[in-house]
């Protein structure tokens, strides 16, 4: 294994730097707003990629609270599904404390698919401009402790990191990370 990633349990951790829309993973997460329209950043990617009937179905399914997490298909994308994070409101802004829930909830609605992989872009650190080395830290801890205290199908979470920057607070994290 290198130094990017992480076994827990029967789940491999892994950062890459990357388009998440290229990823072939079972479950792709969407950093979304709690009405789930796609305008820019990982929502813009995907429904530009997968159409706009990931927009429509996703729009369906809110307004959700702030941390909640559903479920569409995935369009034209390789992915078979697109778990939408509700990781900010309509005002755009984002916390700790919503990162970890929509983190969570979205491992919850994977674990509901029964699927194996899953890719999560640096959650409310673009348009919700959260500092990116804090949530590394949120997310990766709250993925292996729900590995550690969850019955999981996941094989692997990759983590999508689009630019050098974001790879690099997310290496970070990954290597200050205390697993045991």
């Amino acid at each position: 294994m290198g130094a990017f990633e992480k076994k827990i349990n029967n789940t491999l951790i892994r950062l890459w730097q990357g388009d998440i829309t290229e990823l072939e993973v079972d479950a792709i997460v969407n950093a979304a707003n709690n009405h789930f329209w796609m305008g820019s950043g990982v929502a813009g990617a995907i429904k530009k990629k997968g159409g706009q009937e990931i927009e429509e179905e996703a729009m369906k399914k809110g307004p959700v609270p702030v941390g909640e997490a559903v479920v569409t298909g995935a369009g034209k994308l390789r992915a078979d599904y697109v778990i939408h994070a509700a990781v900010m409101g309509q005002d755009l802004q984002t916390d700790g404390g919503k990162i970890i829930k929509a983190t969570e909830n979205s491992l919850r609605r994977a674990q509901e698919l029964g699927i194996k992989t899953i890719a999560f872009p640096a959650l409310g650190t673009g348009v919700g401009g959260f500092p990116l080395e804090i949530a590394g830290e949120l997310m990766l801890k709250t993925v292996v402790d729900f590995i550690k205290n969850n019955p999981t199908n996941l094989q692997e979470v990759v983590f999508a990191l689009f630019n050098e920057e974001a790879f690099a607070a997310f290496s970070k994290a990954l290597e200050k990370l205390e697993v045991s």
